[in-house]
């Protein structure tokens, strides 16, 4: 198999090429997020015991938190360093979105000054070709389909930060901004036509921060609920087979879910974070919530059985030594 041979930092690193190759149906993929490059790392080895087809980063892949990109390069550089992170990417592609702490700076939007410059640094740490069309995008937002006609995964990563506008807070608490919008007109546009007729039989749709929760005081769709019932109407209206939300940062996992007018099936938001350091044991509201709030390590492990009549995606809340603390069969 060729290799492809990265620049970072100043130090030469060798990647095979790990593309999907486009007949190959999909039956495991992995995610997570908030994983700090400082701390120790104690998951990787069990999320490539896993063999998944794919690995999908969440957002907080990186604590950066700066805007100096050679802060942000080195950060980068750091967690890409990572012995058994990189056995990962030597077996399986990788794909990701970023948050705010890799973004460049806690719970920012369109006001973060570096935005252009921090997209690039995060399309290198995720081994973006220099000639792809992301490259020019304005926004951190991507699709990806894999697998034959049947078997086809549509995977829609959301880019809650570039165009999002500024959080309004009373205190440490976030207040709803009813006027305030979190992808850009571009990005719902673009969005509309990924879902809009879509060959693909499942839709992984990725966002940094959590969709369905409404309650908690932290980020969240919820602070943005004009964009929020955007979000959940345009499903409703284009109807994608087989659709569910994955989301990160909260330091902690969980399920929620909600029935969405017009789509059909219920509609699920997993919650995995964090890979490196989570909150402590504690009880929040979630009116959505299905099962407990798991306050352990962990990833997120998606397997599809393509052969299940009806076609149906279980989701595990995995951590470290093979465990699991939360499963979650969904059927469409």
């Amino acid at each position: 198999m060729p290799l492809v041979y990265l620049v970072v930092s100043g130090c030469q690193t060798s990647r095979p090429n790990t593309a999907v190759p486009p007949n190959k149906a999909l039956t495991t993929i992995a995610f997570g997020s908030c994983s700090d490059q400082k701390r120790p790392q104690p998951l990787w080895d069990d999320i490539v015991a896993q063999k998944p087809d794919l690995w999908i980063w969440l957002g907080d892949n990186i604590y950066g938190d700066s805007e100096n990109m050679d802060t942000l390069r080195a950060k980068y550089a750091r967690q890409k360093s990572n012995p058994v992170y990189q056995q990962l990417r030597h077996s399986t592609p990788v794909i990701g979105v970023w948050d705010d702490h890799d973004y460049g700076v806690n719970d920012g939007g369109k006001e973060y000054p570096m935005r252009v410059a921090s997209q690039q640094v995060m399309l290198d740490f995720l081994d973006v070709p220099a000639e792809s069309p992301l490259r020019t995008r304005q926004g951190g937002y991507s699709a990806h389909s894999y697998g034959p006609k049947g078997q086809r995964v549509k995977v829609i990563l959301l880019d809650g930060r570039y165009f999002r506008d500024p959080l309004k807070k009373d205190g440490k608490a976030n207040v709803p901004d009813p006027t305030g919008d979190v992808l850009g007109e571009a990005q719902w546009q673009w969005l509309e036509k990924e879902l809009t007729n879509s060959d693909a039989d499942l839709h992984v749709i990725g966002s940094g921060i959590q969709v369905l929760p409404e309650e908690h005081i932290y980020e969240k769709w919820a602070n943005f609920p004009t964009a929020r019932q955007r979000l959940l109407d345009l499903l409703g209206k284009t109807k994608p087979k087989g659709a569910f939300l994955l989301s990160g940062d909260r330091h902690m996992a969980e399920v929620s879910k909600v029935a969405v007018p017009g789509l059909g099936y219920p509609l699920f938001d997993i919650t995995s974070s964090g890979l490196t350091h989570v909150s402590p044991p504690h009880e929040e509201p979630n009116r959505h919530r299905v099962g407990n709030i798991v306050s352990k390590l962990n990833y997120g492990l998606i397997t599809i059985d393509w052969a299940a009549k009806p076609l149906t995606a279980t989701v595990r809340i995995n951590g470290d030594d093979k465990a699991t603390y939360l499963t979650q069969a969904i059927t469409f």
